[in-house]
C-alpha cells in the first residue's frame, strides 16, 4: 500500500482519526484515559453486544474502507435493535497491518462518523495494534432500555406468529456475485444486491417499538432458518416457516428467480441483519401499525407450535429437507 501510516504512533493515530469520533461522549474523556464512564438513568439498564470481523471472512480486503467501517458498526446495532435497545455508543478495537495506508484509516474513520450521525452513537474507546495478518475489527456496542424489558430469544409460545423484517437473501446473493471471478462488471440490480452485503440496514427504530409486543426476537445473521431455530431452542418450542412466505426482494427475484432451491438458498445464506421475532396472533394489527410508523417492511412467515426445532414447510404443510440451515463459523 502507498501512503503508509508507519510514521504515526498508536497515540497519534488515535488522536488524529478516532478521538474526533468520541466528541459526543463526555464519558470518553477524548480517548485520553484508560477507561470510559457511562451514566445510567434510574430504571434503565445497559445492553451490550460484540462482533468480530476479519478480512477475507466478513468482508473483502478490497472493499471500500468506509463501508467496512459502517458494516462493522451496523452488525452490532442490529443485535441491539433485536433486543429493543436504543443505541448509545461503542468500543472499537483494530488490528492493522504494518503497511496499511493513512488514506485507508481516514476513510474508515469517515465511515464511522457518517453512521454515528445517522444512528446517534459515539465512540467511547477501544484499542489499536499492529498485525502481520489482515485487518481485524472488533466492536462492542451498548444501548439502553427500561430495566427488565429486553426482548430475549426465550419467550416464544405456542400459538405465536413468526415474523421477519425486510427481505431475505439479498446479501448472500451479493456475496456470491463478488466471489464470481468471471464477472468483469455488474448490472444495477447486481450492484444493489452487493450493497446489501456490504451495508446492512439495522432495524433500530422498529426493534424499540416492538419491545413488549414481541415475545422473542434476534437478528438474522447466520441465515433465517438457523436463527429462527435459535429462538425455538431457547424458547423450547417448535417453529414452522412457510417457504412461500419468505420475502424475497425484486432484485433477488430478477437475478435468480424464486424456485424452491433459490428460496432455500436465500433462507440459509446469512448476512441479512433483519429481525426475526415471534408475537401473539392478536398483535398482528399492532405490529402492522408499528411497521408503518417506522417504515419497516414486515412479513408473517410461520407459526410457533408445541415441540422443538424448526421446519421449512411447503404450501401443503409437508416438511422440506435442507442440507444445512445456515452459516457455520467453525
Amino acid at each position: 500500500m502507498t501512503n503508509s501510516r508507519s510514521k504515526l504512533g498508536e497515540f497519534d493515530l488515535i488522536a488524529k482519526y478516532f478521538a474526533p469520533l468520541a466528541a459526543g461522549a463526555p464519558g470518553a474523556f477524548g480517548l485520553k484515559d484508560d477507561a470510559a464512564t457511562i451514566a445510567l438513568e434510574p430504571g434503565q439498564e445497559l445492553v451490550v453486544t460484540t462482533d468480530l470481523l476479519s478480512a477475507g471472512i466478513h468482508f473483502f480486503p478490497g472493499d471500500p474502507p468506509e463501508l467496512i467501517a459502517r458494516k462493522s458498526l451496523r452488525v452490532n446495532l442490529s443485535d441491539l435493535a433485536a433486543k429493543g435497545a436504543k443505541p448509545e455508543g461503542y468500543l472499537l478495537s483494530l488490528a492493522l497491518p504494518h503497511d496499511i495506508a493513512a488514506d485507508w484509516i481516514s476513510s474508515f474513520a469517515e465511515g464511522l462518523a457518517e453512521d454515528q450521525r445517522e444512528f446517534g452513537v459515539a465512540l467511547f474507546g477501544g484499542d489499536t495494534t499492529a498485525t502481520n495478518g489482515s485487518v481485524t475489527i472488533s466492536i462492542t456496542a451498548f444501548g439502553m432500555l427500561p430495566s427488565g424489558s429486553m426482548t430475549k430469544r426465550s419467550g416464544a409460545k405456542p400459538g405465536d406468529i413468526v415474523f421477519v423484517t425486510g427481505t431475505i437473501g439479498d446479501a448472500a446473493k451479493g456475496l456470491s456475485l463478488l466471489r464470481d471471478q468471471t464477472k468483469a462488471s455488474y448490472t444495477a440490480t447486481e450492484r444493489a444486491l452487493i450493497r446489501r452485503y456490504r451495508l446492512p440496514e439495522p432495524r433500530v427504530a422498529f426493534g424499540q417499538k416492538i419491545r413488549g409486543v414481541a415475545t422473542a426476537a434476534l437478528d438474522v445473521s447466520d441465515g433465517l432458518v438457523a436463527d429462527v431455530e435459535h429462538i425455538a431452542d431457547a424458547s423450547r418450542v417448535r417453529m414452522t416457516v412457510g417457504i412461500s412466505m419468505i420475502p424475497l426482494s425484486d432484485h433477488r427475484r430478477r437475478t435468480s428467480g424464486a424456485s424452491e432451491s433459490e428460496i432455500i438458498a436465500a433462507a440459509t445464506g446469512g448476512d441479512d441483519y433483519e429481525i426475526a421475532f415471534a408475537a401473539p396472533a392478536d398483535k398482528r394489527a399492532v405490529i402492522q401499525k408499528l411497521a408503518e410508523e417506522t417504515r419497516t417492511p414486515v412479513n408473517e412467515i410461520g407459526r410457533v407450535e408445541v415441540g422443538e426445532g424448526v421446519s421449512l414447510v411447503g404450501d401443503d404443510g409437508s416438511e422440506i429437507a435442507i442440507l444445512h440451515k445456515g452459516y457455520k463459523h467453525f
